[in-house]
Order: structure tokens, then sequence, then C-alpha cells
């Protein structure tokens, strides 16, 4: 029985891929990913702001102790040996690149031109497999359409292609008016692949303090369902690759998006809750799901897309109608 499969031209032993979460920023942590099936692993973020953040916060410091004596100068580490996130990062890519055999992918999120493209070069000159472009942009000013955003993505995505020779990936949210075109769109401009969906921070409201509460709650598996139709609609009709993320809390998510057309199945939330560890159990229900059917993940994906089904109206409003008509109030 074959687990295989191809992600963004990158051979994988199973589509089992450990998305980014702080857990992947510890070497250790990468190797015990990998041992416990881990087919390719995702480096946290590197967020362009808050490097220059680091940035400014060390020139002050020195700026500080400028007029100072030579003695409490030699406190402050020199701006090249300055370990920020980034430097951090791109150290631990070349670690895990001679520690692990499993493919590393970055994650950049920038937000200048210069910022995306000097840090997409850094990534691959440390050893990234891949690029996976993780563009966290909400368009809180009102005065932009729809077009510029949709814009905006394909400048970030043509301007690191246009400086890197390895994949590289867009992790998309769902909030375009129309998804698909917009994946077309970023496909012929070069996009090697695509991660649905995002999950954008949306803030709440404490009550007590009066506050917004800046936190992150982890997924659950009923969030599965708007990546699973996009994946299903989109799978065998774009040339790239798809990889699903959200909701991956069991065995049964995973079987899910690769039928509907996944290449690989990212996860995060799962392995916060129950460790890294926790990737064994997923690779193992998998492979039980498929020894009992004999069959393989490549036999198995886009099986049940939209261009494979019989009825390709279950992903469609008529299957929208049908549900509406056909619920019934529980008994009380």
């Amino acid at each position: 029985m074959s687990l295989s499969t191809s992600y963004l031209g990158l051979k994988l032993k199973n589509p089992l891929i450990a998305s980014a979460s702080p857990l992947t920023a510890e070497l250790g942590n990468i190797r015990a990913l990998e041992d416990n099936g881990a087919a390719a692993v995702v480096m946290p973020s590197i967020f362009e702001e808050q490097i220059e953040a680091e940035a400014e916060q060390l020139e002050r410091l020195q700026a500080m102790g400028a007029e100072s004596t030579a003695e409490a100068m030699s406190y402050f580490p020199a701006a090249a040996d300055y370990r920020t996130g980034a430097r951090q990062t791109l150290e631990t890519i070349r670690r895990a690149r001679e520690a692990v055999d499993i493919p590393i992918i970055a994650s950049l999120n920038g937000i200048s031109d210069s910022g995306w493209t000097g840090y997409a070069t850094e990534l691959e000159q440390a050893g990234a497999s891949a690029i996976e472009l993780n563009i966290f942009f909400i368009p809180s000013d009102l005065g932009l359409s729809s077009t510029d955003v949709e814009w905006r993505y394909r400048e970030v995505l043509q301007a690191v292609k246009g400086v890197v020779n390895i994949p590289v990936s867009v992790k998309l949210s769902p909030y375009f008016s129309a998804p698909g075109a917009v994946i077309q769109d970023l496909a012929a401009n070069g996009a090697d692949g695509f991660v649905l969906f995002n999950r954008f921070y949306q803030p709440d409201i404490d009550l007590g303090s009066m506050s917004l509460l800046r936190d992150l709650a982890l997924s659950t598996p009923a969030e599965i369902r708007l990546p699973l139709l996009w994946i299903g609609i989109l799978a065998g009709h774009i040339d790239a690759s798809l990889a699903a993320t959200t909701g991956v809390q069991t065995s049964d998510e995973v079987v899910k998006y690769l039928l509907a057309g996944a290449d690989a199945v990212m996860t995060t939330s799962s392995l916060l809750r129950h460790g890294v560890g926790h990737m064994r159990t997923l690779l193992d229900g998998l492979t039980e799901w498929l020894d009992v059917r004999s069959a393989t993940v490549a036999g198995i994906k886009g099986s049940m897309s939209h261009r494979r089904l019989k009825d390709p109206a279950s992903y469609e409003r008529a299957n929208y109608i049908r549900i509406l008509q056909g619920w019934q109030a529980p008994h009380r």
C-alpha cells in the first residue's frame, strides 16, 4: 500500500504536513514530527514588521549607549550578530535540513515588496525546500476594491517568484468574492500550489475589561466544510497543488480532504492539543482506513471531487435547496 503523494513538486512519503506553529520552531520537535510520520514541516512565519521592530529596538539601545564608555557598549551585541526572529528561523532551517530527511517549508508574511523578496531569497539560501506565502491581508481600508486586493496578491506572488527558484505556494483566505477565479489567476502567474484556508485573526470582546481579546481559538472538525468545498471544486481544474488546512483533528478529516482532491493535509491545532505524537495517530488512522479498502493515497485522491462525481450538483446550489427542503425538526 502506497501513502506517497506529490506537493509543490516535492515527493512526500505521505500527505501529512505539520503546518506553521510554535511547535515547528524547535529542532527537537521537527525531529520528533519526522519520527512520528510527518512528511514535511512548515516553519513559523517570518513577520516583516516584527523583525523591523526588533531591529529598531536594538538601534535605540545602541543609541542610548553611544555616549557611554566602551565597556558599557560591549554589553550590546553587534548588529550582524543580533539574533532576530528571522535569524533564528534561518538558522533552524539550516540545522533542520541537516538533521531530517523531510522537506522544510518556510512561511513568509511580508508588508513591503523589498521585505517579501529579500526574506524569500534568504529563506531559499538557508535551504528551504519551498516557500509558503502567508498573505495575512485584511482590507480594513474601506476604499480598497476587490480588484485592488486581488492585484496585491498577484504582485506579491510575482515579486517572490522573480527572485527564487524553489516552489512557492500561496496561503489564501476564503473571503474573496470569487475564490476560484483568484486561484486560477494566481496559478497562471506562477503559484505552484495553494493552502486552503488561512484562519484570520478575529477579535472577541472581553466584557469584564472592556477590551479586545487577543487570542486564537484552535480549529474544530466542523470547520472542515468550507475548505472541503473549494478543494472539491478546484481539484483537477488547476495546474497547481492543493493543501488542505483547518479542522483536522482525526484521520477522518485527513481522508475526507484527500477524497475531495487535496494533495497534502496540514494540521496545527491537533498537534497543539495532543502533542507531536498525535501525528502518528493521524498516520496510523489513515493507513488503517486505506488498508481495509486495499486502497492507496493516489487511488482515492480526488475520487469525490466535483469533476469526478456522477452528481456534481452535490457541490452546487441544487444540493443546498435539497438540504433546506429535507430538514426536519428534532422530535421532542
